[in-house]
């Protein structure tokens, strides 16, 4: 399934966020969409979504979602929206209700995504005894089980310390080296876009409108910490961005 935004704005009251944005997202690859704060990257991935519906433009789906597919499409969000009284297998299972699936059908696919997301051996746990990445590789678990059409995934490794994302960022390689999907990915690391990015949409301050799309042809398992071709596409994501941060941020700052 492809999806076709066309000329999306949204206003909060008088203040407007976005404005006319325009943007097709591929199947089987990776956006990921920066810019500086308060610019709109959140606003566009709930309205992607359908949590929010746009002032103006539409988005439009196109082609067959994937077969098996229970949900076209999911978010993971940097909380975790872990339930605290359900164990690992219980939170994926979680998703899998309402579905008319049977015991041995939901089984198999939890049993499927734990050994994915490398949890097997954690199922019986809550969330109180992982640590941040395995509660964030239970919600990336949970979002593969209803095997959606586009994981949309808002900061989804913000709250991590800087070890934790670098092994996350690996995790998420290699699930998609493995079985290929689409995403819609918002961060604010720049270092995450070009390590995970097929293209990364750059939004200007508010009201967020595309600055810049970037092509990184880069073969996601190829791409290392400290490759000169990232480390250049980083450094112009930046340039573009630098002079915009700084005036969003103090915008921010002053109310």
């Amino acid at each position: 399934m492809d999806l076709t935004l066309t000329d999306l704005s949204h206003r909060y009251g008088p203040l407007q966020v976005l404005d006319g944005v325009s943007l097709d997202i591929e199947h089987g690859r990776i956006l990921c969409i920066v810019g500086p704060s308060g610019c709109g990257k959140s606003t566009l991935l709930r309205m992607i979504g359908g949590l929010e519906r746009p002032s103006g433009g539409a988005v439009l789906q196109t082609g067959a979602v994937p077969a098996g597919c229970l949900n076209p499409l999911t978010f993971i969000f940097q909380d975790f929206a872990l339930l605290p009284w359900r164990s690992v297998s219980g939170n994926v299972s979680l998703v899998l209700e309402d579905h008319g699936l049977n015991a041995q059908q939901k089984t198999e696919i939890i049993d499927d995504v734990l050994a994915r997301t490398k949890l097997s051996e954690f199922r019986e746990a809550l969330p109180r005894q992982l640590s941040g990445g395995m509660k964030q590789r239970v919600a990336i678990a949970r979002a593969l089980a209803v095997n959606p059409a586009v994981m949309l995934m808002d900061e989804p490794l913000s709250a991590l310390d800087a070890q934790t994302r670098e092994l996350l960022m690996d995790d998420l390689v290699a699930l998609w080296t493995r079985t290929p999907f689409t995403a819609v990915y918002v961060t604010h690391n720049l270092t995450e876009a070009v390590r995970l990015g097929h293209r990364i949409v750059v939004l200007s301050r508010r009201p967020g409108r595309i600055r810049e799309i970037v092509e990184i042809d880069m073969p996601l398992a190829d791409r290392r910490a400290g490759d000169p071709v990232l480390e250049a596409h980083q450094a112009h994501l930046w340039q573009l961005m630098r002079d915009e941060a700084v005036a969003a941020d103090m915008e921010l700052l002053n109310g």
